[in-house]
């Protein structure tokens, strides 16, 4: 008899995984505008950043929230730092918000945002990351995965990103999730749980009966514990599924 429930694992790895290309994929636009930009004499110039903005608010949208382009320090000619993102609108048919953040390093209100991880990983690694979950303070107290991309020219010059409400992942995931039968949830490289089909795991709480990170360091290939716990990876995403089997 084929194990249906087994089947059922795989469909939500195989949606997380598209869910999670879909999204990079709206923000290949946006990295080609912005590594443009950088790359023509003037548009280094903060002034300039407006010339990505159809890209960036094209990007918004379905699960897409809020997206931009986060320079790397000194990228920028006329000043140290650079950002440029746009928030989907609170009401249907209003037009999209810029966000501004204060960008002065003596102002009491500054945001380092070179010290956040969908900064610096990134930066460090060169390579796509997904941020989160983590209550994003800064534009919408809710619970935020950001999605990452860097930005080249003449070596590091900074991101674009993407964020996502993880309520509208969830809403996303829950059915297949749910039909699995069995205690699931989906969890980042460091264990926490993105979203569960059960109260007991909460978003953004650490999970300890598996070591997580070792598991992501090892490899990643398909796990299952003693203890009856099986983990896989979503595709090429830095999510996996944790499975009570």
């Amino acid at each position: 008899m084929t194990d249906t429930r087994t089947l059922t694992g795989d469909e939500v790895v195989a949606q997380v995984s598209a869910l999670v290309e879909e999204i990079f994929e709206r923000l290949k636009p946006v990295l080609a505008a912005a590594e443009s930009l950088l790359a023509e004499p003037g548009g280094s110039a903060s002034a300039a950043l407006h010339r990505i903005r159809p890209q960036v608010i094209e990007a918004l949208g379905g699960l897409v929230i809020g997206a931009g382009f986060v320079s790397a320090p000194h990228v920028l000619s006329d000043q140290e730092f650079g950002f440029e993102w746009w928030t989907s609108p609170a009401e249907e048919g209003e037009p999209p918000e810029q966000l501004f953040i204060s960008l002065d390093p003596d102002s009491e209100n500054f945001l380092d945002y070179t010290r956040q991880s969908w900064f610096t990983v990134p930066r460090d690694s060169g390579r796509r990351h997904i941020n989160g979950p983590y209550v994003d303070y800064l534009c919408t107290d809710e619970y935020t995965l950001t999605f990452t991309l860097p930005v080249e020219r003449d070596g590091f010059a900074g991101v674009v990103g993407a964020d996502v409400y993880v309520r509208e992942f969830e809403r996303t995931v829950r059915r297949r999730l749910r039909s699995l039968g069995r205690e699931a949830a989906l969890l980042n490289a460091q264990g926490r749980v993105i979203v569960a089909n059960n109260v007991r795991q909460a978003t953004g709480s650490l999970v300890r009966a598996v070591d997580v990170p070792a598991w992501w360091a090892s490899g990643a290939e398909p796990y299952t514990t003693e203890g009856g716990l099986t983990l896989r990876r979503c595709g090429d995403s830095p999510i996996a599924l944790l499975v009570t089997t």
